[in-house]
C-alpha cells in the first residue's frame, strides 16, 4: 500500500517559488526533491543553489537536496554543506539521460561504470557516521545502508520514452535489501490505483509530470477534490507573480524558466501523442491575457487530465531534437510522443 508521494525533482520547473505555491494551494507530497546541484571544482555554492537551498526559502516544506557528481569528495563536501543547513538526507542523482550530463560520466552515466560506482559508495560510506542499522547495481547498492532506493526502470538511451519496464523494478523489489522508492508513468490515479494492486509491498513512489500535468493530483490520491478551474487560475496568477518578485524575496527565478502553466509537462495516456499549444508571453499583461483566454475553456469542476495540456498556454524547454512543430507556422502547435514530454 502506498503511503508515501515523493514530488520528483524537474530541473527548471519544480524551483523554489513553484514548491512554495504549489505546497501552498495543492499539497499532497510528503516530501519535495530540489532539482540537483553540481559542485564546482573550487567547491563554491553558486548564488542560484545557494537559494534553491536556503532553508528559510524552503521554510514549511519537506524537501531533500538532490547531488550530481560522479566524485566522492565532492559529493561528502555537498553533503556536509548541505548537513551544516540543517538537511538530514541527501539525494545522488543516478538516474539523469541527458547527453551533457552523461558525456561526463555522472546522472545515468555513473550507471555504465560499476567498478567506480562501487568505490564511490564505498569511499562515501567509509566517510559517512551511519546509525546502525540490474543484477550487479543492486548488489552494489545492497552493500551499502541507502535510506531509500528511487527506481525509474528504464535505461539512459530511452530517456523518458518507450515501455516503462515494470518486471525490472519487480525484479529489483524482490533482491533489494534497501527501502525502495517507484518512479515512472504514474501519471494518474488510476495509475497509482493500479501500481498499488500490483505492488503492495511498496510504500513509496515518486510523481513529477502527472503532478505537474494536473496540479491537484496528489491531493486526489489522498481522497481530496479534483483542481477547479478558479483554483488553476490562481495557481498559475501566483507563479507568474512569485516570479516576478524580486530574487531576494522570490529564489532569484526573475525573468528566468518562463511560465509553465498546468499540463506543460505531462504524459499523455500511453502510446498517444500530446497537441501542446505554446506561448511565449513578453509581460505581464500579456501573461495575464494568455491566461484569460485559455481557463474559460475549462467548465467548472472538471477534472484535469493530461491530455488536455492543449488547452493551455505554456513555454516549453528541453533538448534540441525533443520536439517538433506541426501545422502552420503561427498556429504554435507542437506535437510529441507520450513518453518524450519529459522535462527532468
Amino acid at each position: 500500500m502506498i503511503q508515501r508521494y515523493d514530488f520528483a525533482p524537474l530541473d527548471g520547473i519544480t524551483k523554489v517559488v513553484f514548491r512554495q505555491v504549489y505546497h501552498r494551494m495543492f499539497g499532497g507530497a510528503d516530501r519535495y526533491f530540489i532539482p540537483f546541484f553540481s559542485p564546482t571544482d573550487q567547491h563554491i555554492l553558486t548564488k542560484q543553489d545557494q537559494r534553491e537551498l536556503d532553508p528559510a526559502a524552503n521554510a514549511g516544506l519537506p524537501v531533500v537536496p538532490q547531488v550530481m557528481t560522479c566524485r566522492a569528495p565532492d559529493f561528502l563536501w555537498a553533503a556536509e554543506i548541505v548537513a551544516d543547513m540543517g538537511y538530514t538526507e541527501v539525494n545522488l542523482n543516478l538516474g539523469c539521460p541527458s547527453g551533457t550530463v552523461t558525456a561526463k560520466g555522472k546522472g545515468a552515466g555513473f550507471l555504465a561504470k560499476p567498478e567506480e560506482l562501487d568505490r564511490f559508495f564505498d569511499e562515501v560510506f567509509a566517510a559517512v557516521k551511519l546509525p546502525e542499522e540490474f543484477e550487479r547495481l543492486l548488489d552494489i547498492y545492497n552493500r551499502y545502508p541507502i535510506a531509500c532506493l528511487t527506481i525509474h526502470p528504464r535505461v539512459q538511451k530511452q530517456f523518458y520514452k518507450g515501455t516503462v519496464h515494470r518486471d525490472w523494478f519487480a525484479w529489483a523489489a524482490e533482491r533489494s535489501r534497501n527501502p525502495l522508492c517507484y518512479n515512472g508513468d504514474l501519471v494518474t490515479v488510476e495509475d497509482c490505483t493500479v501500481f498499488a494492486v500490483d505492488f503492495p509491498a511498496i510504500d513509496a513512489v515518486m510523481i513529477g509530470r502527472g503532478a505537474i500535468a494536473d496540479p491537484a493530483l496528489l491531493r486526489k490520491l489522498r481522497g481530496g477534490v479534483p483542481a477547479t478551474r478558479q483554483e488553476l487560475q490562481t495557481f498559475t496568477r501566483t507563479l507568474y507573480q512569485s516570479y516576478q518578485a524580486p530574487p531576494s524575496d522570490a529564489g532569484g527565478v526573475r525573468g528566468g524558466g518562463g511560465i509553465h502553466f498546468p499540463g506543460a509537462a505531462s504524459a499523455g495516456p500511453r502510446g498517444r501523442g500530446l497537441r501542446v499549444r505554446t506561448a511565449s508571453p513578453k509581460s505581464g499583461k500579456e501573461a495575464e491575457e494568455y491566461s484569460s483566454a485559455s481557463f474559460p475553456r475549462i467548465s467548472e469542476g472538471d477534472q484535469i487530465q493530461p491530455h488536455l495540456v492543449a488547452e493551455y498556454p505554456v513555454r516549453l524547454s528541453g533538448q534540441a531534437g525533443d520536439y517538433q512543430l506541426t501545422g502552420g507556422a503561427d498556429d504554435g502547435l507542437v506535437q510529441m510522443p507520450a513518453e518524450g514530454a519529459a522535462l527532468l
